[in-house]
């Protein structure tokens, strides 16, 4: 009788503490985004560039195109290949809440959804070492981080802010000794896919981990499962990742790495200085105050991280010593000493920011405070101060990122705005995406298509033109011209383009702006520009589809040879 009793309280005891944990976790999670709920959006930096790329791919599948390629409203409505470098999970997510909610609630429902996503994953890591209640502070503690605030309302970068999601699930299944090549494989497909610059974070980070955790153990076997994972995770996001890599050539990327956008403009503290117009010295002077914010946060972070690595020192754990080598190397990355590190590493330099790092030292400072606080089994006293303290803490948190970080919405840059101007006017392009000999500045205005008697500057000829379709990634129109000339469409010329005129491959003429110009005859002429797969992209898809066979022939293998 007395077993049959205690039994139920025992589950029932622990059921209830899984849901505090839980409720904490929402808790937390909610009195962050309290701002947003609170005030409205906060238009940091790159918020307008998301809000467009989310309009752009929901018109997209409204139009029947599920992965697209063309940002149209870009250019000034001319376009540009924006997505086929964008990885497509942040745009995805965002599209898709925006089809279920009014566009006002987006950006709030798309950050709480991503730190909903990565107080889950951090407590999944971190309960692997140090329990579930421990595990639960730990994962507050994380997506409170001054970095995850400052992601939020400094910068509204929403697809970094998403990658936080997978940032843990890569030490978890890179360091866990159970079987997890199949999770950690889909988790580098997954980073990739939501943002490059936490790709290459991510790779970096797991190869130095398991590195030492190698040395540590004396084994090699978690390196030999990242040494697979890591290949077959790059092949599954091959169907974005090959054509994003060779059609590279076709635009003009490296204006992604130019002045205030270099790794040496933005070590810690390291102010930059040049002289130029006035629009430049404001972009200067708005580096350079962004550039303070990013290193006290570092320095936050930093100083964090060392107080929690030396109370967690002596538990012993077997994550200690990898997590502590891969903060010292992120805060070694902070300055300017390393910059032979950042020349030598492949693709470093395109992270731009050093402080971009913060995104792994906010998880390793939550880890190891996870690790610190993993003494004994907490009571129920303890639990309630832990709580109570998380509480203010997110409070005070909220309420310093609201004064510190918060960018005001100007009148063109509110939600309501940018869905007018994406619907009329069209946005400026984006430098790194402008296709090579394009003009970065090209006009803002212009017919669809017009018809000259030269492919540039030449004398307007009184041509009929009828559209029969302008959709993002399919025109079709007829021209009727008196002479021969050509068809100049406000649309940018790029190789995916295939291009018919009277049911035969036509061909297009480069311009100095950078729009298709169309070679057409005296007469009736029936042009039809569709967006077309290249052999890059072909490649990719097929890599792709190879990679999956390979996943699910191992992953439906014997679970005892998975490493």
């Amino acid at each position: 009788m007395r077993i049959s009793f205690q039994f139920p309280a025992i589950v029932a005891s622990e059921a209830t503490r899984a849901i505090r944990r839980r409720s904490l976790m929402l808790a937390v999670v909610g009195i962050a985004v309290l701002p947003l709920a609170w005030r409205g959006t906060s238009c940091g930096q790159d918020f307008d560039f998301h809000l467009q790329n989310w309009l752009e791919t929901a018109r997209s599948w409204h139009q029947g195109v599920l992965n697209p390629h063309w940002a149209a409203s870009a250019n000034y409505l001319a376009g540009e290949p924006r997505f086929v470098f964008y990885p497509p999970l942040s745009r995805f997510l965002g599209a898709a809440l925006g089809c279920v909610l009014p566009w006002a609630w987006t950006p709030l429902a798309f950050v709480l959804v991503a730190l909903l996503g990565a107080a889950w994953s951090f407590r999944a890591m971190a309960r692997e070492w140090a329990g579930d209640d421990n595990a639960a502070v730990a994962a507050c503690l994380y997506v409170l981080n001054p970095y995850m605030m400052f992601l939020v309302y400094e910068r509204a970068a929403l697809a970094e802010l998403l990658a936080a999601v997978w940032i843990p699930l890569l030490v978890l299944y890179g360091l866990r000794q159970a079987k997890s090549w199949l999770p950690l494989t889909l988790t580098v497909a997954a980073v990739w896919l939501t943002n490059a610059p936490a790709g290459v974070m991510g790779c970096y980070l797991l190869a130095l981990l398991v590195a030492v955790a190698a040395v540590q153990q004396r084994s090699w076997k978690l390196v030999a499962r990242a040494a697979c994972a890591v290949p077959l995770g790059l092949g599954l996001a091959a169907y974005w990742l090959a054509p994003a890599i060779y059609e590279q050539r076709w635009v003009q990327i490296d204006r992604a790495i130019g002045p205030l956008m270099r790794v040496q403009d933005s070590f810690l503290f390291g102010y930059a200085r040049l002289a130029g117009s006035p629009d430049e010295l404001f972009d200067l002077n708005y580096h350079n105050q962004v550039l303070r914010l990013a290193s006290w946060v570092v320095v936050a972070l930093m100083v964090a991280s060392l107080i929690c690595a030396w109370i967690a020192r002596r538990r012993k754990s077997p994550v200690w010593l990898p997590l502590v080598v891969a903060g010292a190397a992120v805060c070694a990355l902070q300055f300017r000493w390393s910059g032979m590190v950042w020349r030598l590493a492949p693709k470093l330099e395109f992270l731009q920011f050093p402080w971009r790092w913060m995104l792994v030292l906010g998880m390793i400072f939550a880890a190891l405070a996870g690790l610190a606080l993993a003494r004994g089994f907490p009571t129920r006293r303890t639990l309630a101060v832990r709580a109570l303290v998380l509480l203010v803490l997110a409070g005070g948190m909220a309420a310093f990122a609201s004064k510190a970080f918060w960018q005001v919405c100007d009148d063109e840059d509110n939600v309501q705005a940018q869905r007018t101007t994406f619907q009329q006017t069209g946005f400026a392009g984006t430098d790194e995406y402008t296709p090579v000999g394009a003009d970065s500045d090209p006009p803002e205005t212009g017919p669809q298509v017009r018809v000259e008697s030269g492919s540039f500057g030449d004398i307007a000829l009184p041509a009929e033109v009828k559209i029969e379709r302008w959709k993002t990634e399919h025109m079709e129109f007829q021209v009727k011209s008196p002479a021969p000339g050509y068809a100049i469409l406000r649309l940018m010329d790029y190789p995916a383009w295939g291009v018919t005129r009277n049911g035969m491959e036509g061909t297009t003429t480069p311009r100095s702006d950078g729009w298709m110009a169309i070679p057409i005859e005296a007469g009736s002429n029936e042009i039809d520009v569709q967006w077309r797969t290249t052999w890059d992209a072909w490649a990719g898809l097929g890599i792709s589809f190879l990679a999956v066979m390979i996943t699910l022939a191992f992953g439906r293998g014997d679970p005892r040879r998975r490493a």
